[in-house]
Parts: structure tokens; C-alpha cells; sequence
């Protein structure tokens, strides 16, 4: 079921005020977070489990001349979050003025009177307030003095170290979108409206749904097999490429172009998930359109017999 969204911290309905929340960003929503909200609902079984977080991210609002950098934007956080069993999101705009809120009054003016929270939890290192002035302790001893249970949830790990959204995005770039998966507990996918191209990959014989990476992170630029979830849930096999395209032009804007395999139909102004399985190959320049197309040939074959294999595996 789907979690009830709100976008504001003021005017909350009585059914969803007296819940158990986890705050932080959820950006990715990866094992990690599975294993904080968990942790909150064994708890609290009796509360209803919901989520504070904020949007945009505040790097977005603090640095806005980096990389697009985000793992999930809102929708997919979303969906991510109701999978986990959250009912209620309550997604605070954060903007300069809500950055220069005090430590002392987002406890006390959204978490305990505008939200209504009987139960909070977050991570060791949870920061919050104007210049980062709360913290974990901090928040434990206001919480207990307004009657709001904490609990403190210690990082999930492995070897490598704490799972974390930092991490992920490492795997993504460097190409190994299969561990990032396994972080994620899903596969890592790119959400975006088809918009319209150039029409060269249709003249190539092999037409593409081009996807905006927007505030999405690039990740390893070159060829993925990838599953395209269509508007209506229906998944179909595809192959994708992420990259500047330097064979047909040297353009300065990265790309998401993503061929369907055995697909009729037009995708234009719908909004398609796009999951990266295995980057098949790296981004490169050929000598000429033909050689491009006898890739783009070899790469839709590869990416057909790995798909094959991976829906055969989870039959």
C-alpha cells in the first residue's frame, strides 16, 4: 500500500499525528535504511511507521554548483519507503528558511507539536538544525523531556563498512550497478519522462526512449542491460546507453537512451522507470555510423542472453 505523502509539517490530519518516525534523507532507501525503520517498528509495533525527511536534499540547497548527485528523487523514495511497510512521509520543503531553524525548534515545533510524533529514531550521526547544532544526544534529551521515545539505531555493516547512500553512488560510477543492487536490495533505476530525440537511433534500425538523468546521479558512462517498468507496471527487457555519444556528436549533456527490446509502440511524454543490471561495456567512439550499428547490434544481443539468464535464475 501505498504511503499517505505530506508535504508540509504544519496542518497534519489527526489520523496521521501519534506515529513512530525515522528521520534522514533515505536518499537510495538501501538496506541501511530497511534495517532503521525495522529496528523502529520492532519497538513500536503498536505505532503506525512513518518517515521524516526533507526536499530537495540539502546538499541540492548548500551546493547547488555540484554534480546531480541524488540515488531516489521524491517518487521513487516514496514508493521505495511504502514497500518497507512506512504509512505516512512527511517530506518537509527545505529551503534556506527551514535551514536556519534551530536544532531546539525542529524538535519542539515539527517533530513534537506539528507532526505530533510518540516515537522517533535516526542514526548515530544524525545532524539537524541550523549549521548542523543538534545531534543524537541532542535529540534524546529533548525527546525524553517531551514525553517522545528515542531510540538510537547503530549503523548496519559489513566488511566493507557501514551500508550507506555515499557508498552506493561509488558503485554506480564505477560501474558495478550488480553491488549496488545488493545494497539497495533492488536494482538501482533512473525514473524520468521520455522526451524527444534526434530520431538516430530509430534511423540505425534500433529507435530509443531518451530519458533525462536530471537531478539523478550519472553513473559509469557506456552500455547497460536494463528492465524499463512501463507506466502501467508491465516490465520489458531493454538496452541502455548513458554517455555523451561521441561516435555521432561531441554534445556536452549526458544522456539516458534506452532501446526496448521487441517493442511497438510510442513512449513519448510517459514516464518510465529504467533498472541497470550489468554495464555490458564502456563508453566509446567508433570509426563510423555502420560500426556503431553493428555494436548497437551485438550489444542488444548480449544484453538479451543476460536477461534471459536473469529471468530464468529468479523463475
Amino acid at each position: 500500500m501505498k504511503a499517505h505523502l505530506h508535504t508540509s509539517w504544519r496542518h497534519i490530519p489527526d489520523e496521521a499525528r501519534g506515529m513512530a518516525a525515522a528521520l534522514g534523507n533515505f536518499d537510495g532507501v538501501h538496506l541501511g535504511h530497511a534495517h532503521l525503520l525495522h529496528t523502529l517498528h520492532t519497538a513500536r509495533p503498536d505505532l503506525g511507521l512513518a518517515v521524516v525527511t526533507f526536499e530537495p536534499h540539502p546538499r541540492e540547497l548548500f551546493r547547488p554548483q555540484d554534480p546531480p548527485f541524488r540515488l531516489t528523487l521524491a517518487e521513487e523514495r516514496l514508493a521505495a519507503l511504502s514497500a518497507l511497510g512506512v504509512r505516512h512521509v512527511f517530506q518537509i520543503p527545505f529551503d534556506a528558511a527551514f535551514s536556519a531553524m534551530t536544532a531546539e525548534r525542529f524538535v519542539t515545533g515539527v517533530l513534537d507539536e506539528g507532526l505530533g510524533l510518540k516515537h522517533v529514531a535516526c542514526g548515530a550521526d544524525f545532524a539537524f538544525g541550523h549549521r548542523r547544532g543538534g545531534n543524537a544526544a541532542f535529540l534524546a534529551e529533548r525527546a525524553e523531556e517531551l514525553g517522545i521515545g528515542m531510540t538510537t539505531v547503530p549503523a548496519l555493516a559489513d566488511k566493507g563498512g557501514p551500508y550507506s547512500s555515499t557508498r552506493i553512488r561509488r558503485l554506480l560510477q564505477d560501474g558495478y550497478p550488480e553491488r549496488a543492487a545488493e545494497e539497495l536490495g533492488r536494482p538501482w533505476a533512473i525514473r524520468g519522462v521520455v522526451q524527444h530525440g534526434d530520431k538516430r537511433g530509430r534511423l540505425l534500425g534500433f529507435p530509443t526512449a531518451n530519458v533525462p538523468l536530471g537531478r539523478h546521479l550519472e553513473p559509469a558512462r557506456g552500455v547497460y542491460a536494463v528492465t524499463v517498468r512501463l507506466p502501467g507496471g508491465q516490465a520489458w527487457p531493454g538496452v541502455a546507453n548513458i554517455g555523451r555519444r561521441p561516435t555521432i556528436n561531441d554534445g556536452q549533456e549526458s544522456r539516458l537512451e534506452v532501446h526496448l527490446l521487441d517493442f511497438e509502440g510510442d513512449l513519448y511524454g510517459q514516464t518510465l522507470s529504467v533498472a541497470l543490471h550489468t554495464l555490458l561495456r564502456e563508453e566509446r567512439r567508433f570509426d563510423g555510423l555502420d560500426a556503431l550499428k553493428a555494436q548497437i547490434a551485438e550489444d542488444a544481443a548480449t544484453a538479451r542472453t543476460y536477461l534471459d539468464r536473469l529471468a530464468w535464475a529468479g523463475a
